[in-house]
């Protein structure tokens, strides 16, 4: 059977539920929109597992997200959305392409967080865009949008919280939305958050723990990914 969709990190298949899909996570890693690329034999375990227990976390919370259950160490059923074609980022530090942009000297703190929209297109290299154009391109509605941006700040606080009881400096991260098939008008949380669409800081050294380890050639990638999942468990109680 071949799969409904394929991404860089990610698979989606079929079920026997037409409103449920297992996704897929790939040991396959990838940056500078795929140019390059490489393959580590943990990777799909350790950000199952770590996404997983975050969801459970929002949740908890009130944040809804396409989480259903976990299958196995690699696999997950999420329930079907229509993407929203716009990446949401939210900054709590300059780092990583803002700093590329403006200059500023990775680490520096923001008075608040930062919110920025890109157009989910790797071929267009997940360009920046602003309200308007999210309107006129007919990405999302206004109200969408309202509700992408409250969500997002939400998830901050939440997880700059959660985080921060595991050691860990939530620098950044990037979140997706999916409208839900069979409940039309809904938003939820889809995709993941682990050490791939994250950046996190050890917050007594500084070390980087997340997917710029294998950005900027450091080593020791799946060394971080498992500390992270480590003190994931521990906070959330296994």
């Amino acid at each position: 059977m071949e799969p409904l969709y394929e991404g860089k990190a990610k698979r989606l298949w079929a079920t026997d539920d037409p409103g449920v899909l297992r996704m897929e996570f790939k040991n396959d890693a990838t940056a500078f929109n795929g140019e390059k690329k490489a393959q580590f034999e943990e990777k799909g375990r350790l950000n199952n597992a770590i996404s997983n227990r975050i969801y459970a976390l929002l949740e908890k919370e009130g944040i809804r997200t396409h989480f259903v259950r976990e299958i196995d160490e690699t696999n997950v059923e999420v329930r079907k959305v229509e993407i929203i074609m716009v990446e949401v980022i939210v900054r709590n530090l300059a780092a990583g392409s803002f700093c590329k942009r403006t200059g500023v000297e990775e680490g520096r703190a923001f008075s608040a967080p930062v919110i920025e929209f890109s157009i989910k297109s790797d071929e267009l290299g997940d360009p920046l865009v602003n309200d308007d154009y999210i309107r006129e391109l007919r990405l999302a509605t206004p109200e969408e949008l309202q509700h992408l941006r409250t969500a997002a700040l939400k998830v901050n606080d939440l997880l700059s919280d959660f985080f921060s009881r595991c050691g860990l400096r939530l620098v950044d991260f990037k979140l997706e939305f999916g409208r839900l098939k069979d409940e039309p008008g809904t938003i939820v949380l889809a995709d993941e958050i682990s050490p791939d669409g994250c950046r996190l800081w050890d917050l007594e050294t500084g070390e980087k723990m997340d997917k710029d380890r294998f950005r900027r050639d450091l080593g020791g990638v799946m060394e971080a990914y498992r500390e992270v999942l480590a003190r994931v468990e521990r906070a959330t109680g296994g």
